[in-house]
């Protein structure tokens, strides 16, 4: 059980293209948003879909693969660990950013 810890897997659409940034020594960074949905009915008996949006980034050969695979509303799977930061804006307010860290990407259909 220790290996759960901190495991998290999703099902769902891109819902942008990737973002690549190339830091020094050519480190690769792939940032996209990734959307899951839940679908169930509610108290009247109509069918509701729940969308979630993640933001998602991905390191070196990882990146690499979503960078030459991934585009907008491509249907793919992510496994990693959930990551919290912070950062301060512009306006010296504090922000704070959740996001999955990709260890693993499965791509689906075409």
């Amino acid at each position: 059980m220790n290996a759960l810890k901190n495991k998290v897997q999703l099902i769902g659409n891109a819902g942008n293209d990737p973002e690549i940034k190339i830091f020094e020594a050519g480190k690769k960074l792939a940032r996209l948003i990734i959307a899951t949905n839940e679908n169930y009915f509610n108290d009247k008996g109509e069918k509701v879909t729940d969308t979630q949006w993640h933001t998602v980034t991905a390191w070196g050969k990882t990146a690499e693969i979503i960078e030459k695979y991934v585009k907008k509303g491509k249907e793919i799977a992510v496994e990693g660990k959930l990551t919290h930061r912070s950062y301060d804006d512009k306006n010296g307010e504090k922000r704070y950013i959740t996001e999955v860290l990709v260890s693993d990407v499965l791509l689906f259909g075409k």
